[in-house]
């Protein structure tokens, strides 16, 4: 699925969105899950074609016959890593299960609100001047926070530059994807006098020690993502004080019953916690919503409406008003794909029956 605009992080450019989607047909009803994984191992290990394997070959012939969600995650724990593709098999479980029983994602997860508030992730651009566009006309649709991809040569200048435009009243955050060093601190520190919300990711995913010792020579809360891929990641660095902040990406960390652990383990410890997105689209992003809507997301999440990324969505799109998306209420996710959106961008199906 092409993007309305190619997407520049620190470790690469995407123009294109290779969209795994999982559908699991029971008896009673079917579900959908979408795997997060990217084209490359660049974000993490894993990456499209490779999750699709490990599910045909390791992950489904290791379920058990009338599996429910809560089965999967038991039955697939032998299996080492591959949460991204373990995410999305899960999730079409979830949702076929629910869908059954004529629940929805939110009700089961434990939402607080019926919609929540939605910040956009602005990619590095070629100049200030067309990132000063970019945030004016996000703005302008409504979005409440603004995200800046940043790495080393584009972090301190466009954060002011934006600063300065938009004024102190922007919700404004950084993401660094991991691509600075401890020896970068002086130059992270810099990014204190335009008072972040947070700096998302600075160092190494592999380092809560070094974001630790970082934390204790900046004034901008540290936020992890890369980092944490479960609870006991979540708790080792609560425990170390690498972060204050987490950043809850459901895909990169095994499916949404571990994204409500890792929600309530910070919840109990006073640590904020928002969701991330994957440029996910429509089912991918249903859950997203319902996940945040959960009470400790306090933070504006990257749950973005779908045009920020997809000019057509294979589900209804989700439309901003007044800089919220609603959760939808439906049995299970709450959406399913238009057929003919769907068979248009399907490049192959492979059907397995357990």
């Amino acid at each position: 699925m092409p993007l309305v605009a190619p997407f520049r992080t620190s470790f690469g450019t995407e123009t294109a969105r290779d969209v795994l989607l999982v559908r699991v047909v029971t008896p009673d009803a079917e579900g959908w899950g979408e795997c997060v994984a990217m084209s490359e191992p660049l974000y993490s290990s894993e990456y499209v074609d490779g999750a699709a394997e490990v599910i045909r070959r390791f992950l489904l012939p290791a379920l058990p016959k009338n599996v429910g969600a809560y089965d999967v995650g038991r039955a697939l724990e032998p299996i080492k890593g591959h949460r991204m593709a373990k995410a999305a098999l899960e999730t079409a479980v979830l949702d076929a299960q629910l869908r059954a029983s004529g629940e929805s994602f939110a009700h089961f997860l434990g939402a607080a609100r019926t919609r929540v508030p939605c910040g956009v992730s602005v990619g590095i651009m070629d100049s200030v001047p067309q990132l000063l566009d970019a945030v004016a006309g996000y703005l302008d649709e409504g979005y409440v926070r603004i995200k800046l991809k940043i790495e080393p040569g584009w972090d301190v200048e466009p954060v002011r530059a934006v600063r300065e435009r938009f004024g102190d009243d922007v919700l404004l955050q950084v993401d660094a994807n991991a691509a600075y060093s401890l020896t970068d601190a002086p130059r992270l520190a810099k990014l204190d006098a335009f008072d972040l919300l947070l700096i998302e990711q600075p160092l190494a995913n592999d380092d809560l020690v070094q974001h630790a010792k970082l934390a204790q020579r900046i004034r901008t809360p540290i936020c992890l993502d890369e980092s944490i891929e479960s609870a006991e990641h979540a708790a080792a660095a609560i425990a170390l004080g690498s972060c204050s902040i987490v950043n809850i990406k459901p895909g990169r960390i095994g499916g949404y019953l571990e994204a409500r652990r890792i929600h309530d383990l910070c919840r109990a410890n006073g640590v904020a916690v928002w969701c991330g997105g994957m440029l996910e689209t429509g089912l991918g992003r249903a859950a997203n919503v319902a996940l945040a809507a959960l009470p400790g997301f306090t933070l504006p999440g990257d749950t973005s409406g779908s045009r920020r990324y997809f000019a057509t969505d294979v589900t209804e799109p989700f439309e901003l008003v007044d800089g919220h998306l609603e959760v939808p209420a439906g049995p299970g996710l709450g959406v399913e794909p238009i057929p003919a959106v769907l068979d248009e961008v399907t490049t192959a199906t492979e059907w397995i029956t357990l």
